[in-house]
């Protein structure tokens, strides 16, 4: 039997080479498709916790707000006025003793960039009850400053840190082409409080020098 195939017409095609190219691209695409969507359904899920927990600090939040605002309101009473006076001072005196020159000079020191030094420096109490440092530094050039105040956010003693003005000078004669003024907060070192074990009880009494007495004998009479 004799079969004749024009193949200028019917050309040749290879189906099983097709379907394998073809079959491999398209399963490739369906395992991606997949993995998206596994990650999307992931992504999701991770997004509702998240949502739940950011739900819960905010309502956390608004109730120390509410709290705090009643506590503000129940000092600020004119019978509470006397307490609310004396917290306050005694506050001030607390953080004033937390307060450590040594200390704060010695932060400075470690995020002191190079080529930089203070010129001046002040601690007072904001209304937060917090310590705000004010102080002015000098140096070669701005990046140094700005430098400074990177290093004093990225420290744990230090926190809202900013600079507020500045000043150039073109011939200044010790190299301090730019002063700036910068203000932060200065969170003091809590050094744990060692509470002393009360002393033992003492296992021997004092001696008072009489003998202990044995059982009483009793004697025969002859």
């Amino acid at each position: 039997m004799r079969i004749d195939i024009n193949l200028a017409s019917q050309p040749y095609e290879d189906a099983r080479q097709f379907w394998m190219r073809w079959g491999t691209a398209a399963g490739a695409l369906g395992l991606l498709t997949l993995i998206l969507l596994a990650l999307v359904v992931t992504g999701w899920v991770k997004a509702r916790h998240d949502r739940e927990e950011m739900s819960q600090l905010r309502t956390q939040i608004e109730n120390r707000d509410r709290l705090r605002a009643e506590a503000e309101r129940i000092l600020n009473l004119p019978q509470n006025r006397s307490t609310r006076d004396e917290s306050q001072f005694l506050n001030q005196l607390i953080e004033r003793k937390a307060f450590s020159w040594t200390r704060v000079l010695e932060n400075l020191e470690k995020v002191m960039p190079p080529r930089l030094h203070v010129v001046s420096i002040s601690p007072q109490l904001n209304d937060d009850n917090e310590l705000a440092l004010k102080m002015n530094v000098a140096g070669d050039s701005r990046d140094r400053a700005v430098e400074l105040e990177r290093r004093m956010e990225e420290s744990r003693r230090f926190a809202q840190t900013q600079i507020t003005r500045e000043s150039y000078s073109v011939q200044a004669q010790n190299g301090d082409n730019v002063v700036c003024e910068m203000t932060a907060i200065y969170i003091p070192e809590t050094v744990p409080s060692i509470t002393e074990s009360p002393a033992p009880a003492p296992t021997g009494g004092k001696s008072t020098g009489a003998k202990p007495k044995g059982p009483a004998t009793k004697g025969s009479k002859s």
